[in-house]
């Protein structure tokens, strides 16, 4: 835990800005051994950043008018980066519409902006999170500027090489409709080269933006969280690729030698909070700038009966200089979680791949050859 000194006319007053277990206000509901009762849905999507805007320092709180700003502005902000005009793409889309530029049509939409979700599947949130009655700059609060810090001098030379091996050292961009990575030779390797280069969440192994973490993260859509509470397991299911995280309560951890997708999770309550570490990663975990070395510690507490206070702390001394620490407020939800169905039988893939070898081509010169369609 980490606190700051600050004295004013009032005072002196020390600022703790890692949660801990603390006496609970207000009716909150518990389960017959007296525990507070976390079971239920929670719908944690926040427009509230992971990292402050370095333009804002160590200000953690935003006035009512700069929330309200915040809020109105998601429209504006949806059409800028996505390049939709909400008016438009939230209707239904005209079956007889024509296809989109060759290559996309170079804006900043996925794979140039061929096509993809309009505005109707987004559900990153509608407003910035309160707690404590205080609305928040980010999701993270120490260090004190509310950002990540830095990374060792190890990790990023290993990122380098590791980038390096795996597009023949020419630096990867956004896809332009070109084989860029044969411009290191023409059999230089590419980011394409087969199906286990590609991110977890793009296999449909792990919902993408450490959905399921630790630590858990709002992202672009599925944002629903259902808690399961046993006096002796917890068990928490992500809407975004149907992950269940299970924690065991007053347990040891795991031998090194088991790895799991999500991590090891052990629990134990200090008061009326319920605290979770987490270690035992694979070597690519779902919070990805971490590491198989990583530690994560999660604190739940109810700060009222319709809103959970979650709070993490991220250990990692091979990745970061430092540990840091965040929360975010997650508020209950009447909704159901259903299915998430990320893919039938991946046939996206059978494109990236068919699709790089036809940039391959075209970069060598060469003629290519007809691949047929497995599906037909």
């Amino acid at each position: 835990m980490r606190c700051r000194i600050a004295i004013s006319l009032g005072g002196l007053a020390v600022v703790c800005l890692a949660p801990v277990a603390a006496a609970q206000v207000g009716d909150i509901p518990r389960t017959p051994s007296g525990r507070p009762d976390l079971s239920g849905t929670y719908d944690v999507a926040t427009l509230t950043p992971m990292q402050r805007p370095t333009e804002l320092g160590e200000k953690m709180f935003l006035t009512e008018e700069e929330a309200a700003a915040i809020e109105a502005g998601e429209a504006a902000a949806l059409a800028s980066i996505f390049n939709y005009d909400p008016a438009v793409n939230t209707e239904t889309s005209d079956p007889n519409r024509g296809a989109p530029p060759v290559g996309g049509d170079g804006s900043s939409g996925a794979a140039g902006n061929v096509g993809g979700y309009n505005t109707v599947y987004f559900d990153r949130g509608s407003a910035a999170f309160q707690i404590d009655g205080q609305w928040r700059t980010s999701i993270l609060i120490d260090p004190p500027n509310g950002r990540y810090p830095p990374r060792t001098d190890e990790r990023m030379a290993a990122q380098r090489a590791a980038t390096a091996a795996r597009t023949g050292g020419v630096r990867p961009r956004q896809n332009d409709g070109t084989a860029y990575w044969l411009e290191a030779g023409l059999d230089a390797p590419g980011p394409f080269d087969n199906m286990e280069q590609r991110g977890f969440a793009e296999r449909c192994l792990l919902g993408f933006g450490s959905t399921a973490g630790p630590p858990m993260l709002s992202v672009l859509y599925n944002n629903h969280k259902r808690i399961v509470q046993g006096e002796d397991t917890v068990v928490i299911q992500v809407e975004m690729n149907h992950e269940a995280r299970i924690v065991r309560m007053n347990a040891e951890h795991d031998p090194p030698e088991i790895r799991k997708w999500l991590g090891d999770s052990i629990g134990h309550w200090e008061g009326d909070t319920l605290v979770v570490e987490t270690t035992n990663f694979r070597d690519r975990p779902s919070f990805t700038q971490g590491s198989r070395n990583m530690t994560v510690t999660e604190r739940f507490r109810m700060e009222s009966a319709d809103k959970l206070i979650y709070s993490f702390t991220v250990e990692d001394p091979t990745v970061w200089t430092a540990p840091f620490t965040g929360e975010y407020a997650w508020p209950r939800s009447d909704h159901k979680v259903f299915e998430y169905a990320c893919h039938e039988a991946n046939y996206a893939f059978e494109g990236i791949m068919k699709g790089a070898r036809l940039l391959e081509a075209e970069f060598r010169g060469e003629e290519p050859e007809g691949i047929p369609n497995p599906t037909r």
